[in-house]
């Protein structure tokens, strides 16, 4: 009786559910879409069951299939770890990496990071994917993501690559035209620019002042015409003196030093959104891994420092 899985299937089949369809599988692999094809039915007939569900335009992994994927991603990863602590790969990173990022940070700064990485280590394979929300930390789809504040998840690793505050802002001329708010209840007065992102309670800011036993938190319930889930939008619509904005200092610090937005309540404290790379615990020893965060981190200092 034949084995019900090989351990070349699980490369094989990696590679084919990343590429989204059997003629991109192909291209990827340097094989024929029939070749691919005749393969894939091959291993469902060793696994018994259906892996993929095939359409003329794309495929989609059948339930037992996304349980395949899961299980070969991680045999995978454990097998390019256990090649990395034996010193096979230690003096120059290789392999797959997976990394998440937000929209707006992932264009402006991830993007291209991984260019200036990759350059260095020609040896790694990148995989870059943006999304509104961080995705859930129980997932295995990728190696590291980077996110604004420490997850409360303690079973992840996740280091500080870069302090980030949040910013109340404005542009002069909204100032103009409505004044500036002097305290944190001012702010229901005003337009404020809505960001709906990740799990974060949408229209609620909290800003905290004083120290020590003083030190007092007051939440404000804001109101506006304007809500996005793209802080880049949001940005544009402050810089066109539309309402206030509550934005991450990374994404308008420019606009600060130029003068097109002006800080407002600077002496308040926001939420913390310091920026961290998030991976499983069972990753700290993964070269390729190790090598990409300290990269990361030094390329996101040297971005702060010319700035």
């Amino acid at each position: 009786m034949s084995e019900t899985v090989l351990p070349s299937d699980l490369s094989f089949f990696s590679t084919l559910a990343a590429s989204g369809s059997l003629s991109a599988a192909a291209r990827e692999l340097g094989l024929t879409a029939a070749a691919v094809s005749k393969r894939l039915a091959l291993m469902e007939r060793r696994a018994g069951v259906a892996l993929v569900n095939r359409t003329t335009r794309r495929m989609m992994l059948t339930p037992e299939g996304e349980l395949y994927l899961a299980h070969a991603r991680r045999i995978l990863d454990e097998i390019g770890e256990l090649s990395e602590l034996l010193g096979s790969a230690k003096k120059s990173p290789k392999g797959l990496l997976r990394v998440n990022a937000t929209l707006g940070f992932g264009r402006s700064h991830i993007g291209p990071a991984i260019s200036r990485f990759v350059a260095q280590y020609p040896q790694v394979s990148v995989q870059l994917q943006l999304s509104v929300a961080p995705p859930p930390l129980t997932e295995d789809a990728f190696d590291v993501c980077v996110r604004f504040g420490e997850p409360p998840d303690t079973r992840v690793v996740a280091r500080r690559l870069a302090p980030n505050r949040r910013l109340l802002c404005a542009a002069p001329s909204y100032i103009t035209s409505h004044g500036m708010p002097t305290c944190p209840r001012d702010l229901a007065k005003h337009n404020c620019i809505g960001i709906r992102q990740g799990d974060e309670a949408y229209g609620v800011w909290r800003l905290t002042s004083g120290r020590g036993a003083a030190r007092k938190t007051e939440t404000v319930r804001i109101n506006g015409n304007l809500t996005t889930n793209d802080g880049e939008i949001a940005v544009k619509w402050a810089l066109d003196g539309h309402g206030i904005l509550m934005r991450a200092e990374w994404d308008i610090d420019e606009y600060l030093a130029d003068g097109r937005l002006v800080a407002i309540l600077p002496g308040y404290d926001t939420p913390s959104a310091d920026i961290y790379a998030v991976y499983a615990q069972r990753h700290q020893m993964s070269t390729r891994i190790r090598a990409f965060v300290d990269f990361l981190a030094r390329h996101l200092e040297g971005a702060r420092g010319s700035a």
